[in-house]
């Protein structure tokens, strides 16, 4: 399982978010996803702990805490939602409620 960690500074580095979460247990693992055209930061983060506990610890210390300027937004990650494509969706299958008769 992964940690959230939302509102953060665009300023903010993967051994920052390390450092911060090392207080509550071992970090395995930090992603802070980039704009594809810009390459900046995004205000968002993955962070994965050791454990649980320690996971669960960092949600309980972190969320609504104010760091670099921001109030932080941390929860538990939900799974990342597969991406609808426009071929085969529900274009088509119904009118969705517009009438075709000009």
């Amino acid at each position: 399982m992964s940690i959230y960690v939302g509102n953060l500074s665009y300023s903010v580095t993967q051994d920052d978010l390390t450092q911060v979460f090392s207080e509550y247990g071992t970090v395995k693992r930090v992603q802070l996803p980039t704009d594809r055209e810009t390459g900046r930061a995004r205000g968002f983060g993955f962070v994965e702990m050791e454990s649980e506990a320690a996971e669960n610890a960092a949600i309980e210390g972190l969320d609504g805490a104010e760091w670099m300027g921001r109030v932080m937004k941390v929860n538990k990650a939900r799974p990342k939602e597969e991406k609808s494509t426009r071929s085969g969706g529900s274009w088509g299958k119904s009118s969705g409620g517009y009438s075709r008769d000009y």
